[in-house]
């Protein structure tokens, strides 16, 4: 194209602009070897008309002695159905839609505001909202919600879950959109964790991304998601585990407890089935009816025993001190520890379970990433460390089953004179409950064992002790 065509060109556009834009004048602007401006009647918008045809229209302006551009949008000439509070810079739009955007760019800059910044900002907060890590938070925001219902999850779990995001997805994940997470990479990083973390946390991880797209799903997003083509069990296959907790673990354990967010009494009662090696239910239907304080024992009915047969407790000082600081704080209620809502019930079947899973993931948050990772616990769990620990410092069998309440098949060990005793049980109780008094602090319990053991052997001997 030569000048003296370039040059009436320009004249042209300029008589344009001082008529201002119509539609029909927009149509009829052709491409130019170089992109060349259309004023919009002098109200600071115009149309820049790129050597390829396009056409977008702009604003110029000066916020804070620096000069700024706005790109509105480019121009689209058939008016669609869209609200004025739906428009927004960077749409294609009709010049009359362009206008109204003009308006807007104009009060936001004589209030101080830039135009151009806050579209790029929009921009990234649009982009934000289609990542993983921003379905994360809404997810969290969701299960967490009282009003979410059934949907709402227990808060130990959440933080479970939260720290798992934090940990092990929000690095590589967070910031792709759930279109660019494929499989072959969810499955990369889902060995390496279980080859440097171990196969719990490749599950968990799994577990949060699988849930976090479901969610998003239920959302109306259509986008595969990656977790389902990944096999949990190629991950970690669980088999059923006889989970104890060896004497540091005890102590780990204990310490986090009293730092989680849960209630005191709480704390208290999973001491309490520590000490005494009950089942979860026979603890949640304790009575003060049944609890014989003159005696230090507890008595637990027939009807509650898993075999038919009524059990006696022997209380250890520290059980007694426990029961002693519930019966104050729940002095009206008939239940040992009742309900948070309603004192004429008990606590429910789950919220031990949520207690002692508080503590866990209090535990795993304090490690670094190449420590290894607290398994979790389950109340049941305290049973088993009740029996194993004493097992393990060599107490008789028989003796440590006669206080959990077994069935002996050993005829043998079943008439074991311990097992019928209530003076060695008493030890036992006893001996128990300041070895873990031991651990807490730190030091062995070996005295504690030895001492214990010559207090059975005593009771064993003493006529009193034949005194069921």
């Amino acid at each position: 194209m030569d000048t003296s065509l370039e040059r009436a060109r320009t004249k042209q556009s300029s008589a344009k602009s001082r008529q201002g834009l119509t539609e029909a004048k927009l149509r009829e602007l052709q491409p130019g070897e170089r992109a060349y401006k259309v004023s919009d009647g002098g109200n600071g918008l115009y149309v820049l008309v790129s050597p390829s045809g396009s056409r977008s229209f702009r604003y110029d302006y000066r916020l804070g002695g620096r000069r700024e551009t706005l790109t509105i949008g480019r121009h689209e000439p058939v008016a669609r159905l869209v609200q004025r509070s739906h428009l927004a810079y960077g749409m294609d739009v009709t010049l009359e839609e362009a206008r109204l955007l003009l308006a807007r760019a104009r009060v936001d800059v004589s209030s101080g505001r830039s135009p151009a910044r806050a579209k790029v900002e929009q921009r990234g907060e649009v982009a934000d909202a289609k990542t993983f890590g921003r379905w994360a938070t809404r997810y969290f925001e969701f299960k967490s919600d009282a009003k979410s219902g059934a949907e709402r999850l227990a808060d130990s779990t959440l933080a479970l879950r939260r720290s798992i995001y934090n940990r092990i997805l929000a690095g590589p994940f967070g910031n792709l959109n759930l279109d660019e997470i494929k499989p072959v990479a969810l499955g990369e990083l889902l060995d390496r964790v279980k080859t440097e973390r171990g196969p719990g946390p490749a599950v968990h991880a799994r577990e949060m991304v699988l849930q976090v797209y479901r969610f998003a799903a239920g959302k109306g997003v259509d986008v595969a998601n990656p977790a389902e083509a990944l096999a949990r069990k190629a991950y970690a296959t669980f088999v059923p585990r006889e989970r104890n907790l060896s004497r540091h673990e005890i102590k780990v354990l204990l310490d986090a407890l009293e730092e989680t967010g849960t209630g005191p009494t709480l704390r208290l009662a999973v001491r309490f089935m520590l000490l005494t090696g009950v089942r979860k239910g026979e603890f949640i239907g304790a009575t003060w009816a049944e609890v014989d304080w003159e005696r230090a024992r507890w008595l637990i009915p027939a009807e509650r025993m898993k075999a038919g047969k009524a059990h006696t407790v022997y209380l250890s000082e520290q059980a007694l001190d426990i029961l002693t600081t519930l019966r104050t704080c729940f002095p009206s209620s008939r239940f040992v520890h009742p309900s948070r809502y309603d004192s004429s019930e008990p606590i429910s079947q789950a919220t031990l379970n949520r207690t002692v899973a508080a503590a866990v993931v209090r535990i795993n948050e304090d490690r670094t990433p190449d420590q290894e990772q607290f398994l979790p616990v389950s109340v049941h769990d305290l049973r088993r460390t009740f029996s194993s620990r004493l097992n393990d410092a060599l107490f008789p069998e028989a003796l440590i089953e006669a206080c959990l309440a077994h069935q002996m098949r050993d005829q043998v060990a079943a008439a074991y004179n311990h097992a019928r005793l209530s003076g060695p049980r008493r030890a036992l109780m006893q001996a128990w409950a300041e070895m873990l008094d031991c651990w807490m602090r730190g030091a062995t319990a070996r005295e504690v064992i030895v001492r214990g053991k010559a207090k059975i052997d005593a009771a064993a001997h003493d006529a009193e002790g034949m005194n069921l």
